[in-house]
């Protein structure tokens, strides 16, 4: 079986840590380098209950796309919420790694596993790494569709293969319209509205798209929106990941068990609605 710096290595060709932001936090929160790894576990939030799952799972090792400190702290009392999760990790020789928008960037990445659940050929990125000679790295991913398609039928894609939350996906535009071309973005994505009006798309899909951009970008052009969870476009990304891990662990025959989390991390819990518009 592998040491964890092992496998650590691994992720840092996958996904390496200078290609991050440098606002972001990525890397090896905690963990024993030298321990054995046998079960991982992949997740989008490094959480209580994800690392409760890792527990009931067995698992050395969990792989989670975001941070769990984003911004400095003084801090990891077992008081709060994340210095629970650090006292917990550590008290039963868990280790925590964060691939955060070095996994957004990266061939193939967050974006690239968006449009693979959504069956969506994917043709470029949406904002090209500079660094990459070859073109494919980079933030978003404009994709075409295998048929043209109406934005409500695409809409109920969306809804159909991104895993159910309590938002589930919102839609500006003429429902009537016809969408061809799609760009993507897993996570937050209203930061990169020019870009995708640059590339020419019919359809921009993403999450946590708030009023006032959203109200701008339908006034700038006839471009479609579609808003699902921040949760839901990034956990196909989880599903990614432990492909690539099961190829590694192959490769080295280390017969490491990799498992996705099925736990639902979005903080949304419920939704209402009259039916009709305030």
């Amino acid at each position: 079986m592998p040491r964890l710096s092992e496998v650590l290595a691994q992720f840092d060709a996958l996904w390496p840590p200078e290609r991050a932001e440098q606002w972001d936090a990525v890397g090896t929160v905690c963990g024993d380098l030298d321990a054995p790894v046998t079960r991982v576990l992949i997740a989008v939030d490094p959480v209580q209950d994800v690392v409760d799952e890792a527990l009931r799972l067995g698992a050395d090792l969990i792989l989670t796309h975001h941070p769990l400190y984003l911004r400095g702290t003084t801090t990891v009392a077992a008081g709060t919420f994340k210095g629970r999760v650090v006292h917990t990790l550590i008290k039963h020789d868990i280790a925590l790694h964060v691939a955060h928008t070095n996994a957004d960037s990266a061939d193939p990445g967050v974006s690239d596993a968006l449009a693979g659940a959504l069956d969506l050929r994917v043709v470029r990125p949406l904002v090209p790494d500079p660094t990459d000679p070859a073109g494919r790295r980079g933030l978003g991913r404009v994709c075409e569709l295998d048929r043209p398609a109406t934005l409500r039928d695409f809409a109920a894609r969306a809804a159909h293969r991104l895993p159910a939350t309590a938002q589930g996906i919102r839609v500006a535009g003429d429902p009537d319209s016809v969408i061809r071309t799609v760009a993507v973005s897993g996570g937050s994505g209203d930061s990169l509205f020019d870009h995708v009006r640059a590339a020419g798309v019919d359809v921009f899909l993403t999450a946590d798209l708030r009023h006032h951009p959203v109200s701008e970008a339908t006034q700038h052009s006839p471009l479609a929106l579609v808003d699902a969870a921040h949760w839901a476009t990034e956990w196909p990304w989880c599903e990614l990941a432990a492909t690539q891990l099961d190829e590694i662990s192959d490769r080295h025959g280390w017969d490491l068990r990799v498992h996705v989390s099925k736990t639902v991390t979005d903080p949304w819990s419920s939704h209402h609605s009259s039916g009709a518009p305030n």
